[in-house]
């Protein structure tokens, strides 16, 4: 595990791949973190430098209360990390990749969205119930590994795959209360007015542009998907019946592949 220091906070990542290759960087969402992305790792490596990050607040890095967890000041100190580590150019593939894209669209050379949030058509539940404050009281003491295995199931197809050994990747950060304390501010701090300020600018955007959807998505309509690729110019969708939230989980090859040949067409 590596580590970048912004403003005395440490943001944990790691590195791996081929070094001659074409950068990309992985961002997790809100409920996960690095670990999300672990199945797709061996298709991307042959030919990409591949960044795995966590966002402050999840997974391995600092998990500070005293700083907001918006998607909007992720996409800044995430500007902030590729800077740091000396990156101008790359594909970005995940969470707050829209706003960062209509802010330094010049960087990237392409953006994979997947299963991602939209417009104003989020925060989502559970997420809603725990920005309420008697909740959020509740799940610091209730929350348990039932209640979260629960919750998993709910955005998965293949329900079978929610194990010991998934549900301890998923627990992991949440095992103290520190860990919880920092899920329950990302949640907080989640407006869906960062999106909606650039709902207009995306429509501008000329970076080649990939969305993916599970269909099976409880948690995310079909609508913000459809919606982002009638707004972003050039861009392509694709859709998947076996899969739901979790995409990374339910198929990984169908995902790691597709991203794989879409980046191919697109540059060669």
């Amino acid at each position: 595990m590596l580590y970048a220091v912004m403003n005395n906070q440490k943001i944990c990542y790691t590195r791996s791949g081929n070094a001659n290759g074409d950068v990309m960087l992985l961002v997790h969402g809100i409920t996960t973190y690095s670990f999300i992305w672990r199945k797709l790792l061996p298709f991307l490596e042959k030919d990409y430098d591949v960044i795995v990050i966590d966002l402050l607040g999840c997974g391995s890095s600092d998990m500070p209360l005293d700083v907001s967890y918006s998607i909007k000041a992720h996409e800044e100190r995430l500007f902030t990390f590729v800077e740091q580590l000396g990156i101008q150019h790359f594909h970005l593939v995940g969470g707050i990749a829209q706003i960062f894209a209509t802010n330094h669209a010049k960087m990237l050379m392409s953006l994979s969205l997947i299963n991602t949030v939209g417009y104003d058509f989020w925060p989502v539940q559970p997420i809603i119930a725990i920005r309420t404050p008697v909740i959020r009281q509740l799940l610091m003491g209730a929350l348990d590994l039932g209640m979260m295995r629960l919750f998993v199931k709910a955005g998965m197809y293949h329900k079978e795959r929610v194990d010991n050994a998934l549900m301890d990747l998923f627990w992991k950060p949440l095992r103290n209360s520190k860990g919880r304390k920092a899920f329950m501010h990302f949640a907080r701090c989640l407006d869906n007015h960062n999106l909606m300020d650039i709902a207009n600018q995306l429509k501008l955007l000329d970076i080649p542009t990939l969305i993916m959807r599970g269909d099976a998505d409880s948690f995310l309509g079909a609508s913000t998907a459809e919606k982002l690729h009638a707004d972003i110019p050039s861009s392509q969708l694709l859709r998947i019946d076996t899969a739901s939230h979790y995409l990374m989980e339910d198929e990984p090859e169908w995902t790691a592949e597709n991203i794989l040949t879409f980046i191919r067409e697109q540059h060669g």
